[in-house]
């Protein structure tokens, strides 16, 4: 039997399942993610309404009507490919006509009335075999040798009014296809069993492909982020957008704007909600309030089809450019895999662990061809350990240091004096807000842990970590209830000390 995976067509023994096809194609997906399956394109185009075609002028979209006929609509899915590479037959002050084919259609000799935009058909001698599509550009009352079936009509133009008025008959039809939106294969079904049966025209689709936009580096690094680890959660669907939520909170400057079309990606740079990324189902105009960081090349029936909390596998290209934390020698190799030119700075031996690099952004690195990679010595890294029973405070620590986004963050050291056993760290006052407490300590503060003030004192939103055990302060020198453990030092603890006030740490999630 022929199935479809992707859109690669391939052949497959009767009984085959959905883990043979994706075997078969090698196919990206993640265990546990969503597939998508079609019962097959007629099926698809079975709830398909809207319609472009792409003529020498421009395109034009037609939208059938909900109460059109059957026997017309039947007539048009079956065969529109037909009226491709057919020219313009004729122009009037009130019609535009293409053709023509040879249909099943009965015609009539009546005289009918015809509104602005009615697309429909018309028998020319009152024979089937001389069937035209014609588009209504006036109101005006004719005998077109139209069905008696709503006089013919079957759809109305939507799109591309302008590009109707300028044809001649030097003009045709290039090509027309449907317009794929989620009502078109909401019919189908969104899956995690691996088992599934396959039959005969099915199409799977196992991932999504997205081409980031190079004019909005900073949101599409954001992107990358949020699809890590290879597969992103939904956090909420609607008709018109998929969106996910997990990196919300983080601002990025607005960049690139404009139209929201079907497929397109995009980051809140304000307002309630800012950090979301939402994916388009539905096309939507532009808004100051969102950069397009994408578009979505491949899958977008497979997003059509997710749900609320589904895991989707996500694949982008070009991938993300990320140096940080690996060796300079590890970083070197990478880079040169991926056609970019590495500048060592800072410690440059092979075994020295990249901390910063400049571009930091994939978009830039990609433009510029080259990375400065910035490397310090293994044992300078602080590995932390964050507490899941600080859920606030942790998020605050990851924003501040920029590990939310970036395998490798920083803190600058606000408070080192020597004897005292602690170091705290600057806050940064505009993220502090809404720390309640939560994980305080209750009898004691062991050495490496890592606390930050809550609101509930002055200097909410201080950091800090102790050398020694205390029984009686927190890490920031305030009382138990004032403090918020959010993890400990693993690794790395034996080289806080020498740190003075004015220095930056650098820090990474164990």
């Amino acid at each position: 039997m022929r199935v479809k995976v992707n859109g690669e067509e391939i052949d497959l023994a009767e009984g085959s399942t959905i883990q043979d096809a994706i075997d078969a194609v090698e196919a990206p997906y993640i265990p546990g993610c969503v597939l998508g399956l079609v019962k097959g394109t007629k099926e698809v185009e079975r709830h398909v309404n809207k319609f472009k075609l792409k003529t020498t002028q421009g395109s034009i979209i037609i939208e059938i009507l909900s109460d059109a006929p059957e026997v017309l609509v039947a007539t048009w899915k079956e065969q529109y490919k037909e009226f491709s590479k057919m020219g313009v037959r004729w122009t009037t002050s009130q019609e535009v006509a293409i053709g023509p084919l040879k249909t099943g259609l009965v015609p009539t000799r009546e005289q009918f009335h015809y509104n602005r935009w009615d697309v429909l058909f018309s028998l020319s001698g009152f024979t089937a075999d001389a069937t035209h599509l014609v588009f209504s550009t006036g109101e005006h009352v004719a005998t077109y040798g139209a069905p008696s079936e709503n006089r013919g009509v079957f759809a109305r133009v939507i799109g591309g009014k302008r590009t109707i008025m300028k044809l001649t008959d030097d003009d045709e039809i290039l090509k027309i296809k449907p317009v794929m939106e989620r009502e078109s294969v909401i019919k189908s079904a969104a899956i995690t069993n691996l088992e599934t049966l396959l039959e005969e025209g099915n199409q799977i689709f196992t991932y999504v492909e997205v081409k980031p936009n190079p004019n909005s580096p900073q949101s599409v690094e954001h992107f990358y982020a949020l699809q890590e680890s290879g597969k992103i959660r939904v956090d909420y669907d609607s008709n018109t957008f998929v969106g996910f939520y997990a990196l919300q909170g983080l601002e990025k400057e607005p960049e690139h704007i404009d139209q929201r079309k079907r497929g397109t990606i995009t980051l809140r740079n304000k307002g309630k909600g800012v950090g979301r990324v939402y994916i388009y189902r539905e096309d939507r105009v532009s808004t100051p309030s969102h950069n397009v960081l994408g578009k979505v090349e491949k899958g977008m029936q497979l997003l059509d089809m997710v749900n609320y909390s589904d895991e989707v596998t996500i694949k982008t290209s070009p991938e993300r450019i990320m140096a940080l934390s690996m060796t300079q020698k590890d970083a070197e190799e990478f880079l040169t895999e991926n056609g970019v030119k590495q500048i060592r700075e800072g410690l440059e031996d092979d075994q020295a662990v990249v901390v910063r690099q400049e571009p930091h952004y994939t978009m830039d690195i990609i433009a510029k061809g080259e990375v400065k990679t910035y490397g310090i010595p293994e044992e300078d890294i602080v590995h932390v350990e964050l507490d899941q029973n600080a859920p606030r405070s942790t998020w605050y620590f990851q924003k501040i240091t920029g590990l939310l986004d970036s395998p490798v963050g920083s803190l600058n050291v606000h408070f080192a004096f020597p004897g005292m056993k602690l170091l705290m760290f600057k806050s940064v006052p505009k993220e502090s807000k809404g720390l309640i407490p939560e994980n305080s300590p209750k009898n004691v503060v062991k050495a490496g842990q890592i606390g930050i003030t809550n609101m509930s004192r002055r200097h909410i939103g201080m950091l800090g970590v102790r050398f020694e055990d205390n029984q009686e302060f927190g890490p920031t020198g305030e009382p138990f209830q004032g403090t918020n453990i959010i993890g400990k030092v693993v690794k790395g603890m034996e080289n806080l000390e020498k740190y003075k006030e004015g220095d930056t740490i650098y820090v990474t999630r164990k």
